[in-house]
């Protein structure tokens, strides 16, 4: 069984990651000293119990009233494989699914693609830029050097799905690291870390204005949001930063 930080509800984690799709309990994911998995379970997982002490999110997106993890988006078919995100965080008025990174975007690229199953005109009117990206990726462009932009659209679509099931406004936020060395102790090159923002900047420019709202932050951005509340709250976010550390 994975290591867990103190203070998280240890069987709800476990009973969260039985269910989700990938066995991230048996296939090691946990193991690794760069596991994304391990860093994004442990933060979020601490929300469980406790939701309404999640600070609300820049914008104006409201008080939580759930946070769940490894959250998953059907999209509107029955059968094969659906989206997963590493967090989702619903409000009165919104459903933010979190896309969890930290090191994957330094490595070489995973090939990954769309089934026909996505060229369904089932995804609304306003989804013309993640629409677009599909296309383009489709067609075989390659945009981003850094970004899993297939991913990253995938996770659009079922998340524009499931908020629509819940009457909810669906906002995708990317939740990524800049960390300056591997766990190793060599540099993390700096120039990935450059054409990773620049990839970041390209991909929000090109779904502004889509029904599926992005953001990114980073998760040195997002522990100081939590370091600034309650006591509890602020030595849960000092528990992780020490623990994966550099972030």
């Amino acid at each position: 069984m994975p290591d867990f930080l103190p203070d998280l509800p240890v069987e709800k984690i476990l009973e969260a990651l039985r269910a989700a799709p990938g066995n991230r309990l048996k296939s090691g994911k946990f193991d690794s000293p760069e596991s994304s998995a391990a860093l994004s379970v442990n933060a979020f997982g601490w929300f469980l119990e406790r939701p309404e002490a999640f600070p609300v999110l820049p914008g104006g997106l409201g008080k939580a009233k759930e946070v769940v993890i490894e959250a998953e988006m059907r999209f509107p078919w029955a059968g094969g494989k659906h989206t997963c995100l590493d967090a989702a965080i619903e409000t009165d008025r919104y459903l933010i699914g979190v896309e969890c990174k930290r090191y994957e975007p330094f490595r070489p690229a995973k090939k990954s693609d769309f089934g026909e199953n996505f060229d369904r005109k089932v995804w609304g009117e306003n989804m013309a830029g993640y629409t677009r990206l599909r296309r383009t990726h489709a067609n075989g462009a390659r945009r981003f050097a850094t970004l899993d932009d297939v991913e990253l659209v995938k996770d659009a679509y079922g998340l524009r799905t499931e908020a629509a099931r819940r009457n909810l406004r669906p906002i995708l936020l990317y939740l990524y690291a800049e960390p300056a060395t591997w766990a190793s102790g060599k540099p993390v090159d700096p120039q990935l870390i450059t054409a990773h923002r620049a990839d970041l900047k390209l991909f929000s420019e090109s779904v502004e204005g889509d029904e599926v709202g992005f953001a990114a932050m980073t998760w040195d951005e997002m522990l100081a949001l939590w370091g600034r509340g309650k006591m509890a709250l602020a030595d849960h976010a000092a528990r992780v930063r020490d623990q994966f550390a550099p972030l």
